[in-house]
């Protein structure tokens, strides 16, 4: 089973080698690995052409001009020819060397279209401490109507869910990844399974981590994401997950932390 792994790129040097090197160290070597740039300004392609042969033929690459985040994604996969593709963004890394056998050993079952787990947030002056844990353990289909969903940054699904239903809707700010998971999982009611693991460290500061004016879109384009796909919601229903996040955010740090420090 392939797995095709995608990371849009754009002006991406300072974050970039940890990327790569953690896809390096995955044990599962079933893998295409596809960067898309969007023509870079630093030396970001410099990188990739370093990194290149270390992938023994499994990464593909182009840079040109894109429409954003979500346009590049699309290209990425609209290249892969892997039996299952995921998204690796630029900032992100692998939380440990095993995370595609998990997806790989899971995928396995044919009667599982999609899977996700749990991520981690950082600061990028501490790589080693969690700042927030977003685990999906709690999701349900039922739940995106209060605007959750499982960690993007987590999701695997099988190519033909892409082929089927289409990628992302590059109408979409800062949403079009909650809008494509609400076509998939609620309305298309694609099967999934949750892993219990965490599968991305994620540096604060992108595009859904940035602050006020960042929930406010994300507000809009989860409320527009349910109109456009007939499901009744509203920006009270949408606020209720907000005490839980709150909770989250209060708690589960504390426990990752602590079990980190347990296990050195």
């Amino acid at each position: 089973m392939k797995i095709s792994i995608v990371t849009a790129t754009y002006n991406s040097a300072a974050t970039i080698k940890d990327t790569f090197n953690s896809v390096i160290a995955q044990t599962y070597n079933d893998i295409e690995y596809i960067v898309v740039d969007g023509l870079s300004k630093d030396n970001t392609l410099d990188i990739i052409k370093e990194y290149e042969p270390l992938f023994g033929g499994r990464m593909r690459w182009i840079s040109e001009k894109d429409k954003g985040l979500y346009d590049a994604m699309n290209k990425g996969i609209a290249m892969a020819t892997g039996d299952v593709i995921g998204i690796l963004n630029s900032d992100d890394f692998y939380t440990s060397t095993d995370i595609l056998q998990l997806v790989a050993d899971s995928m396995q079952d044919s009667e599982i279209d999609a899977v996700y787990g749990d991520i981690h947030f950082v600061n990028n002056d501490n790589l080693d401490k969690c700042v927030r844990y977003y685990s999906s353990r709690i999701f349900s289909r039922w739940l995106m109507r209060y605007g959750f969903m499982p960690a993007h940054p987590s999701f695997y699904c099988k190519r033909e869910v892409y082929t089927k239903y289409g990628a992302f809707n590059t109408k979409y700010k800062i949403g079009a990844d909650f809008e494509s998971l609400l076509r998939y999982i609620f309305v298309n009611r694609i099967r999934t399974k949750y892993i219990k693991r965490d599968f991305v460290t994620m540096r604060t500061g992108g595009a859904s981590t940035e602050g006020l004016s960042s929930r406010w879109q994300i507000m809009k384009d989860h409320l527009r994401a349910l109109k456009d796909n007939g499901i009744y919601s509203n920006a009270l229903l949408l606020c209720l997950r907000y005490p839980y996040k709150i909770y989250e955010l209060m708690t589960s740090k504390l426990k990752y932390n602590s079990k980190r420090a347990q296990k050195q």
